[in-house]
Parts: C-alpha cells; structure tokens; sequence
C-alpha cells in the first residue's frame, strides 16, 4: 500500500517522517492492533471518528492502490468529540517490526512526527499546468525538434545499400529509448538541467561533426550514436518534466511535447532542398545545427520540475523480467515491439519509393512533410494535430482505446493505401495514404508512454518503464534493418516485401494490444481504459 500522510493542525504542517509520496509503508497501530485485520479496522474506526468531529476530507485522493489522507483540524475532533489525541490511537511506523522483535524495538521504530511551520501544500497532485506546467510543454516540444534523415544514398554512401544506410537512423532510435531509465533516474535525482545541458551539447557537437564525415562509419559514430544518445536524453526529460505536471491532461500534454518531433519532419524537407542547393551537403548540416540549437536552448530555459529532488537509489532495478507474469503488462510491451517493427517503414522508404515511380524529387521529399504534418497540421489535407487530437480524447475515453484503434488503422493505411502503390502507382494516392498515415502513427507514438504507465501497478512504475523502453529499443534497433534487407534482396526495385512485413508485424501488435486492452479493462471493471 503506498500512502501519503500529512497531518495538519489549522495553519501547522505535521509530516511523518519517511512518508513521502511513492513510498512503501505498513501502519501498525501498537496499542490496539494485534493482527493486520486490526490494524485496518482501528485504521479506519479513527478516520471516521476524526472525519465526523473535525471535518476530514474522506476523498482527497483515492485511486487502485495509492491512498491519500489529509487530516485537517484534529485539534477541533478531539474538543468536538472526546477523540483521543492520536498517541494513544498508535503512531505511524515506516516498517513493519517483525514476529521476534522486543518490545524496545518496537518504540524505537515509533518515531514522533515533525512539526514544520511552513504552510502546508494544497496538494500533492499535478497542477494541471498553469504557466510553467505549459510552458514545460512547450519546452518539450522544442527540445523533441529532430534532423530530418539525410538522403545519403543520392550523395556520400551512393555505393551502400538501403540495408547499411537505414542502420544510421535505426541506431539513433534505439539510443533515443534505450538509456531512458537512466535519464529519467537523473532527472528525478538532480533535476532536468544536469542531462539537458550535456545532452544539447552532445547533439550539436555530433552534428557539427557529421558536417565533416566522408564516411560511413563517421556518420554511424557521429549522427547514429552521438546524436542518439543526446536526443534520448533530451527525450526522456522533456516526458518526464511534462508528466509532473499533468494527470487529468496527460494525454494531451504528452501529445504536444512528443508533436516537436514532428515540427522537424515538416521543416527540414522543404529546409534541405532549399539550402543544399546553395551551400551543399556539409553547409546543408551545419545550418542544420544552429536551428535546432537555438531550438534546444528554448527547451533548456522552460523545462522544469515540479517535485523536489529524489534520493539516488543504488539498489534501483532498471529492467526487471518478473514484470512479464503481468499479463496486462506483457501484452502491452510485446504487442508495442510488433507495431513499432512496422511503424517506421513509410518514413524511411516512402520517399525512394515515390522518386523510383517517377515522382518529381520535389515531391517526392515533400511526402515527408506531409506524414508529419498530419501529425502536426502542417500542410496536409486533413489539418488535424495527429498526436494532439488522440492524447486529448484518451484523457476521456482512456488511452488503451486509443491506442489500440491508431495501431489497427496504421496497418490498415499500409494495406488499403499504401500497398496498392506496387499495382497502380498515382502521387494522389500516396500523398492521401501520407495524410492517413501520418495521423495515426503520431497517435501510437504520442500515446505509448501513458499506456505503459497504466498498464502495472504503482509499486512497479520506474522498472515498468525501464522495462518497456528497453523492449522498443531493441524493436527499432532491428525492424529497419530487416525491411532494408528484404528491400536489397528485392535488387531495390520492389517494396511490396518490406509492405507485407510492417503489415504483418502491425496486424500481430494490434491483436496483442486488444489483448493487453482487455484485460486491463476487465481487471478495473471498465470500458474506459
């Protein structure tokens, strides 16, 4: 049971000591309670009686297994009712002693509270935003602004093949999830500056150093693994601070922050076309660098914390297989590595795919754009904010719902939209299925990581996460490379196989999520989950 605990007396703020929120603690109530049947029976006799004499809230916060008690004015109880002051009801302990303990260990574990004049907080829970709750996501955003993926195959790696070229973008996207447990730690432990700084250098500094890579290892060391790493960090920072600040808009909050990634994939095609005409491709990247430096240096300024500092825990498990006898949670991770083995296939491929059936370069790179401003409301068709518009509706309808019908309509788009492209090829139709495409994808991208956070226990939040994160990593370290193989066993003159592949892969992670889905759903006794 986790349970947090203030005990306030008029303007006086009364903490036990070693209860703060998240942590693990057991009541036992010395004087009356022989059993745990007792403990929660003389538990909830005192809270009624307090409640009744003193004008407790009963309701402050009540979900699953968190349990929140606020106590407002005992004083007023105790003259109201005759309720004994809380000594002599037993004091809070933070451990339960065990069957061989004596009697002098077990006062010792009693520790008196400690009163702090400071007025006490309104509440534990996320504000909601306010100013700096949307000015943290706004932050967010910005820092999530990422490189558009550079056509190497038209200039410095024209003599690899697809398979080789789709390694540099696939290990930036395992390194953008991979270390996220990690960051996430440092964040919660000194706050979001200490990664974000390193972070911002580390991305600028790799590209400044792919600026002047002439080969193909210098650019895996420098935008594969140098930029990956430094966007993880930013990545992981920005959903953390976001996340602190909102709950019942969580959904939404997520899908504004997450949309930065997509503001890159809006610019950077019309910005490459312009300026690598002029400049070249080194000249090209470097500009490239100053934008999103300057967007990274917005981000370090409006990010912020909302809970203090967490003591660094040394003993913390970062990935924790047990989770897995979870059935809600095992679905949920496995069914999410099928979908994201497919996901990324049109926004690697699209473009050569288009040029190959004779689509002006131009437009060709434009498609690009267009899949991420369905995302956005950039220059598609539909105007809609793919991975603002779902977040939102799954604060109310619940995110799994969500999630599960973006997944099953993005296999649906490869299907009826996309793959008809090999048999009758029609530029409408692919800036039709880019629209589609793009809204749904950004869906399933903006609302992953609230389905994670739902889909276990709170006890087991940080290694859930951990967990999950490691579980994507490894399925985008490896479902580019696979489609860029098929597509080179193919000569590079087909892509209905790599098609059949991200359609397969999706259509197993759809039916794993509705799984996951569920059983989560029957397990909390309701359809909005």
């Amino acid at each position: 049971m986790s349970i947090t605990t203030h005990i306030g007396i008029c303007k006086t703020k009364v903490r036990t000591p070693c209860i703060r929120q998240h942590d693990f603690v057991d009541f036992k109530f010395v004087r009356l309670a022989e059993t745990a049947k007792d403990t929660i029976r003389d538990f909830l006799r005192m809270f009624l009686e307090l409640s009744d004499g003193g004008g407790i809230s009963r309701t402050r916060f009540v979900t699953g297994i968190s349990v929140n008690v606020v106590l407002v004015n005992h004083k007023a109880a105790v003259e109201a009712k005759g309720v004994p002051p809380l000594a002599e009801w037993g004091e809070l302990v933070t451990r339960m002693p065990d069957s061989t303990s004596t009697q002098q260990d077990e006062e010792k574990a009693i520790e008196p509270p400690v009163v702090s004049e400071s007025p006490a907080l309104d509440s534990d829970l996320p504000p909601e935003g306010g100013v700096r709750g949307w000015l943290c996501c706004a932050g967010g955003s910005l820092g999530l602004i990422g490189i558009f993926q550079i056509t190497y195959q038209e200039t410095l790696l024209k003599d690899y093949s697809s398979s080789d070229i789709s390694w540099i973008f696939t290990i930036q996207l395992a390194l953008i999830w991979a270390p996220g447990s990690l960051f996430g730690r440092i964040v919660d432990a000194y706050g979001p500056r200490p990664v974000m700084l390193p972070c911002t250098f580390l991305c600028l500094f790799s590209l400044c150093m792919t600026s002047l890579s002439t080969e193909y290892y210098q650019i895996i060391l420098a935008q594969g693994i140098g930029y990956g790493l430094g966007a993880g960090g930013i990545f992981t920072t920005s959903l953390v601070c976001v996340s602190q600040w909102f709950v019942k808009q969580r959904g939404l909050a997520l899908g504004i922050t997450v949309a930065g990634s997509s503001i890159g994939g809006v610019i950077f095609p019309f910005f490459l076309r312009l300026v690598m005409e002029d400049v070249g491709f080194n000249g090209m990247v470097r500009y490239t660098a100053l934008f999103i430096g300057i967007a990274l240096v917005g981000a370090f300024f409006l990010l912020s914390a909302r809970l203090p500092p967490k003591k660094w825990d040394p003993e913390t498990t970062w990935i924790d297989f047990k989770l897995f006898k979870n059935r809600g949670f095992a679905f949920y991770a496995l069914g999410s590595y099928f979908v994201m083995w497919g996901l990324w296939a049109p926004f690697d491929y699209l473009p050569s795919m288009a040029q190959l059936s004779g689509m002006s370069d131009s437009l060709a790179l434009y498609l690009l754009a267009i899949v991420n401003g369905a995302d956005l409301g950039g220059p598609s068709a539909a105007s809609l904010f793919g991975r603002i518009i779902p977040g939102h509706i799954g604060d109310k309808v619940g995110y799994f719902n969500i999630i599960v019908a973006s997944a099953f309509f993005s296999c649906i788009a490869i299907l009826c939209l996309w793959l008809p492209f090999d048999y009758h090829s029609s530029n409408a139709g692919l800036i039709v299925f880019a629209v589609v495409y793009g809204f749904f994808s950004g869906a399933f991208v903006s609302i992953m990581m609230p389905c994670c956070a739902k889909s276990g226990s709170l006890e087991t939040l940080g290694r859930q996460i951990g967990t999950y994160q490691g579980v994507i990593a490894i399925s985008t370290l490896t479902g580019l490379p696979i489609m860029g193989a098929i597509l080179g066993r193919q000569h590079n003159s087909t892509f209905m196989g790599l098609q059949v592949f991200a359609i397969a892969t999706m259509f197993i992670g759809f039916v794993l999520l509705l799984i996951s889905r569920n059983v989560l759903a029957a397990a909390h006794g309701t359809w909005k989950y």
